[in-house]
Order: C-alpha cells, then sequence, then structure tokens
C-alpha cells in the first residue's frame, strides 16, 4: 500500500482576498441572517433579545477589525492577538472572555488546511475571527435555521461551546489520517525501505509536531475556561466544556502513541537498511572467500619463472580447472550446510 500524505498548509500560504461579515440572530421564536453588510450596519441589526454571533472572514481589512473593536470596547491586546498567529489560549476581560485555537478543516484526500480562529464571547454575542471563507460550520448553521438541537434554547456561552466541539471533533479526522498514514508506512517499510518511504516518516513527525503546538496549550486554554469564576460560562455548560477538554486528553494520548509509533518506524526503517546492507556485505563477502583461494591458484600459475613442471603437463589446464572447481563446489556446499547462503 501507498501512504498519502497529510499535507497541514496555512492560510497565509494563499491569498486572502475575501472580506465577508455575517450576523446570525437567534432565540427560541426568531432566526434571522444578515450577509455582506457593513459595520456601520451591525447597530441596527444586533437585537439585544436574541443571541447575535457576528462572524468575519477575512483579516486583511484593518478598518472593519478596528470598527469591530471600536464597537464591542475589545482591548487592543485581544485585537493584537487576532491579527496575529497565537498559540491557542483563553483569556478574560472586563467585558468579553476571548479564545483562540487552530481549526483543521477541507480535509480533500490527503490535504488538510488550517487556520486560526478567535472567538470573543459577550453578554449576548460571539465574535468570531477567521482568516479566510469558509469553515466546518455550515451544517451547524443549518441546525440553527432549522431550531434542531438545544442550541436556540440556550445562551451565546453554549454556542461558543458546540463551535469549539465542531473544531475538536475534526482533530479526531486529522488524527485517524495519520493513523492510515502509519500503518501503509510500516508495510511500506517491510517491503522496501527506500528513501521515499523515509521521507514519508519525516513527514509524518513534522505533522505531529505541529497537532502538539495546537493540542497542548488548547487544553490548559479550556482547563482556564472551566476554572473561570466569571459570568462568562454558565455552571450549566461547564460541563460541556469539560466534555471538550476530556476529547483533547485523549487526543493527547492518540498523539503521544502516534509520535512513538512514527519514532519506532525511524528505528524500523534504519533496522531495514542496515538489514540490506549486511545482507549485501554477506553475499559479497561469500564470494569474494570464494575467489580467495581460487586467486591464490592463478596468482601461483600466473609467476613467470622459467621452470613449472605442471606447464608441460598434457592434463595440466583441466586439473587446474578441475581443483578450483572442487574447492568452488566445497566452499558453496559448507556455506549452504552453515546456512550463510
Amino acid at each position: 500500500m501507498t501512504a498519502k500524505h497529510l499535507h497541514l498548509a496555512h492560510v497565509d500560504e494563499v491569498p486572502k482576498d475575501k472580506v465577508i461579515l455575517e450576523l446570525i440572530t437567534y432565540n427560541k421564536e426568531k432566526y434571522n441572517k444578515v450577509e455582506k453588510f457593513s459595520v456601520e450596519e451591525l447597530s441596527n441589526n444586533i437585537q439585544e433579545d436574541c443571541i447575535n454571533w457576528i462572524n468575519l472572514d477575512g483579516l486583511t481589512d484593518t478598518k472593519i477589525i478596528d470598527k469591530l473593536q471600536s464597537h464591542f470596547k475589545l482591548h487592543s491586546l485581544l485585537v493584537e492577538d487576532v491579527l496575529n498567529n497565537q498559540r491557542p489560549k483563553s483569556e478574560e476581560y472586563d467585558d468579553h472572555l476571548f479564545v483562540t485555537m487552530k481549526m483543521l478543516y477541507k480535509i480533500n484526500g490527503p490535504d488538510v488546511d488550517y487556520e486560526q480562529i478567535s472567538f470573543v464571547l459577550g453578554k449576548n454575542y460571539l465574535l468570531t475571527f477567521q482568516e479566510k471563507e469558509g469553515d466546518l460550520f455550515d451544517t451547524f448553521r443549518e441546525r440553527i435555521r432549522l431550531d434542531q438541537g438545544r442550541v436556540r434554547k440556550k445562551q451565546a456561552d453554549y454556542l461558543l461551546y458546540r463551535l469549539m466541539e465542531i473544531i475538536v471533533e475534526s482533530y479526531y479526522n486529522v488524527l485517524d489520517n495519520i493513523g492510515e498514514q502509519i500503518d501503509d508506512i510500516e508495510d511500506d517499510i517491510q517491503q522496501e525501505a527506500s528513501q521515499n518511504t523515509f521521507t514519508k516518516v519525516q513527514l509524518i513527525k513534522r505533522e505531529l509536531i505541529y497537532l502538539h503546538k495546537a493540542l497542548y496549550p488548547l487544553r490548559e486554554a479550556i482547563s482556564r475556561i472551566i476554572k473561570n469564576e466569571s459570568d462568562f460560562i454558565r455552571d450549566e455548560n461547564i460541563r460541556f466544556f469539560s466534555d471538550i477538554n476530556d476529547h483533547v486528553i485523549h487526543m493527547i494520548d492518540l498523539l503521544d502513541t502516534y509520535r512513538d509509533l512514527a519514532a519506532t518506524l525511524t528505528d524500523l526503517h534504519i533496522n531495514m537498511q542496515n538489514q540490506k546492507l549486511n545482507e549485501v556485505i554477506r553475499i559479497l563477502t561469500i564470494i569474494s572467500t570464494i575467489f580467495i583461494p581460487l586467486t591464490f591458484i592463478v596468482g601461483v600459475y600466473g609467476m613467470n619463472f622459467e621452470y613449472f613442471p605442471e606447464l608441460k603437463w598434457k592434463y595440466g589446464y583441466f586439473a587446474v580447472w578441475g581443483v578450483m572447481a572442487v574447492i568452488a563446489a566445497s566452499m558453496v556446499g559448507y556455506f549452504k550446510y552453515k546456512k550463510w547462503l
């Protein structure tokens, strides 16, 4: 089997020319969605008796971000974290809770894109900042519209939980993909420990390092949310964030297992390469050993002395060939007896 390489490509590698502002407002009785509006129109569309989910796709227009900062009174350090690549973390401010994490999505065969997504949770709103258009939430948006599940009956902190849960669950797909790659690479190594296979192992290790950077800080960030004594997360929803934390811990265990397996693959590759090298050296040694006595005989009769009694023997040439054949056959038989061949 040929292992598929999971390629991690950050959105900084592709042009980000679209900036889209989207607002979804909902409660038990009503639902409304507004797309592609200006920040100046935001106040007219936000409803105080509803949960307001404001999503920004694209971070290239700093004017829009400045206006959002002014409208929601966001701290300058928070905005700086949104615009710059940060490790997953959660921080509490006076009027809102800030969470940032990595989102892995668009699994097309072996390819996986990732981007940073930031959340700002307020009293009746949730801001989400994404680096480009497209995410994992389309199905969830439809569930909100159709009033499926409990989200329409809950507050903004439950919305934050659901979005974070969707992102964390997507990590399982990435880990499963890596697990399949490891199994395939192990088969490849046992069949042929080539340089191409070794390169795949190194790429797997690099992917695991990235996931390590995404998961370990995320565990700390969620733990801070669980321990948070503010009013941003309601007591009845703490258990949901604890469930996310359990998933993250489980994935960290899987990640550690895969890192050990990747290290084992490296050792296996080296051992297989050494075994192949030893096999080649063994064959060459046997061939050299067989030819040593033959070379000796040829060397003796190749000396330029004037008197060689055997030179005038009628059957001398055939006798020498016979002696060399017997020696070679005897040595081959001995090597097979010793199971060296």
